[in-house]
Formats: structure tokens, C-alpha cells, sequence
């Protein structure tokens, strides 16, 4: 069967758009370039098959692209419903690659399409919250038998498979790429603060300046979203439940309190904590009228959307990913893109740029565990440091950019214990 015929896509006609979205990624993803060139000579997934399970679009398409370059066969399916593109799925299954996905499948849909990928057999895979992860210990144990392991991207799909290694459950080694320098330094901060304001904006069309913003948690990414909400011109207050983050923020030059009293002032609302309900029920009681909730964590979770809708005497949509619920005192709150990734549900995602670091990350770790997994355990491993440096090293020379080196004097200096 060809690709055509074994994928299931939404319209394979949209190809030729979604071939110059690629087209446009991969001329500013030259460290992805770099490592392509690499695993075309080296082939070191020949024979393998690979499943991929990330937010579908041109980027995540250039990275399935470079792995089938390796020699993998690759399969391909979305890590959340509303951030898949057509086009592209269309555009990568006349590139070879078997394609389950499609834009806004029912929650029944999106899981049959993840496990239509694994039923594909792969040997390694690459997953985005641990989705592909779970059903393999779940109810499709049979599939996990010949999966060798593979790489986790983001900070919920890690807290999932820590636990499971936690409890011994864990079949198989996965690489934490989100735990990676070059991921939670430059895509968490950087690619999260870009795109997450990049979907807000263009899905409201307001301004920021003058606003207040709260952002619901200060790890990478939510030092990312303040910091460019401060660059917009807002005022920035920032939640959380960690003193050392809190103190951190505080420092940064925000204010810190809790959600409930956070609640009373924001205009704009950012959850980025990788945990359920940290807006719910009490916070929507002392919103303001016309308050604007969004969501940059994995799951849709973070903003308790069934607690809104009983509070709410009638819900409607006012513009594209934008839900105005209309509390029963009259009150008006809206929720972006159902309380899914902003960033990725009504934008484009991080910047190309930000993910040719990450995903060549992801390349480099699937290649990592491929060579090694038989000494890596059923564990949980961190992108050794070499890696993490090379990706960094290759992203500098595509700037024109080099540092200096340690001499031999300065080696041994750093190297005594002796007086100095």
C-alpha cells in the first residue's frame, strides 16, 4: 500500500499549501539542515519504523522529514486536536510519510488516530504530553513489546513518565528533551513568550498595553509569556505556589499574589503550570466583565471549563477560538481556543527558528537512544550534556557566531585543587 492509501487525512488536495509551509521552515531551520545532511549518510534508522506523535504542523513535518532522511519508515500523528494543519498532513503523506491525523477530530477520533499509529509496530518514538506512552501501558500493551524507546518533549509528558518509572511501570527508556538547556532556556522562554502572544493577538485583535496580565506560573514558560507581556506594555502579575519562583518573579519586577486576588485584576489570564483547575469556580466569581482566559499548557485542564459553563447562563462564539460564556449576574468571561495550547490552537506555534534548536534535540536524543537503549534501562534519561552543547555549537555557526576555548593553562588552573 502507498501512503496515500494507508494514511487517513482530512483532504489530500490541500498538498501544495502545506508544501510551502515546509518549504518556508526548512530554509530558516538550519540546524535541522545539518543534522538531515548528517543522517543521510549515515543512516542510522535504516530498517526502523518511527512514530511520532507532535503538534502537527510545517515544522513538526521538517523534523518527521529529517527521520525518514535517516532511513526510518516514519508515521506521523497529532498530540492535540485543534493544533493539527491539514495541508501539512496532506503535503507530508506525498512525501512518504503514513499520516493519522486531521484537524478537530472528537475526542474518540483523536485516540483511534494515535492508536492507528502505534499499530504501525515502531521501534522508537517520539511523543508531546505522553499520550503514545500511556496507551502502550495501557490497553494496548501488545504494541509496546518491540518499541526500543524513545523521546518525551514537553514538561507534562515527563511528569507522566516519571511516575510511571516511579511505580516500575515504565516498558522502555525515554529521552526528557524538555529537560534539555536548549529546550526550556530558549524554546520554553523564548518560543512560548513569542508564540503565546503571537495566538492571543491575532485571535483577539485587542490591545495589551495598559492591560493587566496574569500569568499562572513562573517555570520557563511562564517567565517567557511575563516577560514579553511586559514588552507589550502590560502590567504583569504572576501566580504560583513555589517561594523560590515567587521570590524569582518578584525580582523580575512583577507582582506576585495569590489567584484569587489576581483574579479581581486581570484582563488577560495565562495558565502555564502543567496542572488541572488553577482557574476555576472561585477565581470566575470576582473576574472582571470581560475577562480573557487562555491556556498554554499541554491539556486543556488548566482552566476548569465545566465549573464556567454551570455558572454561565448561555455560551456562544463570538469570533474563531474565542467562547464568551455569559455568567448568570450578567457578567461576561471568554476562553480562547477551548483552554487548548493558545500558541498552537489559534497560532502557528514558536517560531521556526526556536524549534529547528528543539527538534534537532529530538533527532539527535532518538538517534541517542537507538544506539544505547540496551544500557539505558526502563528509565527515564536526561539529553546527555554533549548533545545539548552540539545543538547550542551548531546554532551559533548558523548565526556566523563563535566563542572563545579554554586554553590548556586555564584547563589545568580549573582542573587543581593546588594553590592558585
Amino acid at each position: 500500500m502507498t501512503t496515500v492509501e494507508k494514511s487517513i487525512v482530512a483532504d489530500i488536495t490541500l498538498a501544495p499549501e502545506g508544501h510551502l509551509k515546509i518549504d518556508w521552515v526548512q530554509a530558516h531551520m538550519p540546524v535541522l539542515n545539518r543534522i538531515r545532511e548528517q543522517f543521510e549518510k549515515e543512516q542510522p534508522f535504516k530498517g526502523l519504523k518511527v512514530a511520532i506523535s507532535l503538534h502537527l504542523e510545517a515544522k513538526t513535518a521538517y523534523l518527521a522529514k529529517v527521520v525518514k532522511a535517516g532511513g526510518a519508515e516514519v508515521v506521523i500523528t497529532g498530540s492535540n486536536p485543534l493544533s493539527t494543519q491539514d495541508d501539512v498532513c496532506a503535503a507530508l503523506v506525498e512525501d512518504g510519510i503514513t499520516v493519522f491525523a486531521k484537524y478537530n477530530p472528537s475526542p474518540e477520533e483523536y485516540k483511534e488516530l494515535l492508536i492507528k499509529a502505534l499499530e504501525t509496530k515502531p521501534d522508537l518514538i517520539i511523543d508531546d504530553g505522553g499520550d503514545l506512552v500511556s496507551i502502550l501501558h495501557s490497553e494496548r500493551k501488545d504494541l509496546a513489546v518491540q518499541v526500543r524507546g524513545g523521546a518525551e518533549e514537553t514538561t507534562t509528558g515527563i511528569l507522566r513518565l516519571k511516575a510511571m518509572e516511579k511505580e516500575g511501570k515504565l516498558e522502555f527508556p525515554m529521552v526528557a528533551v524538555n529537560d534539555a538547556f536548549c529546550k526550556y532556556l530558549f524554546d520554553n522562554r523564548y518560543g512560548t513568550g513569542q508564540s503565546v502572544w503571537d495566538g492571543i493577538n491575532r485571535t483577539t485583535n485587542l490591545v495589551v498595553a495598559g492591560k493587566t496580565v496574569v500569568v499562572v506560573g513562573y517555570g520557563w514558560c511562564g517567565k517567557g509569556v511575563a516577560m514579553r507581556a511586559k514588552g507589550l506594555g502590560a502590567n504583569v502579575i504572576v501566580t504560583e505556589i513555589d517561594a523560590i519562583k515567587g521570590v524569582e518573579a518578584y525580582m523580575d519586577g512583577f507582582a506576585v499574589m495569590p489567584m484569587l486576588e489576581a483574579a479581581k485584576l486581570g484582563d488577560f489570564f495565562v495558565t502555564v503550570t502543567g496542572n488541572r483547575d488553577v482557574i476555576r469556580g472561585e477565581h470566575y466569581k470576582v473576574m472582571k466583565d470581560g475577562a480573557i482566559l487562555s491556556n498554554a499548557g499541554h491539556f486543556d485542564v488548566e482552566v476548569n471549563k465545566p465549573e464556567l459553563e454551570a455558572m454561565s447562563s448561555s455560551k456562544r462564539t463570538v469570533r474563531r477560538n474565542i467562547e464568551e460564556y455569559q455568567l448568570t449576574d450578567g457578567r461576561k468571561v471568554y476562553i480562547l481556543a477551548e483552554g487548548r495550547l493558545v500558541n498552537l490552537a489559534a497560532g502557528d506555534g514558536h517560531p521556526a527558528e526556536i524549534m529547528d534548536m528543539t527538534f534537532a534535540l529530538q533527532a539527535m536524543s532518538l538517534k541517542y537512544v537507538n544506539d544505547e537503549y540496551k544500557k539505558l534501562g526502563k528509565t527515564v534519561v536526561n539529553v546527555p550534556y554533549v548533545l545539548d552543547e552540539q545543538v547550542a555549537r551548531f546554532k551559533l555557526e548558523s548565526l556566523g557566531t563563535s566563542i572563545d576555548s579554554l586554553t590548556e593553562e586555564q584547563k589545568m588552573y580549573l582542573d587543581s585543587w593546588a594553590e592558585h
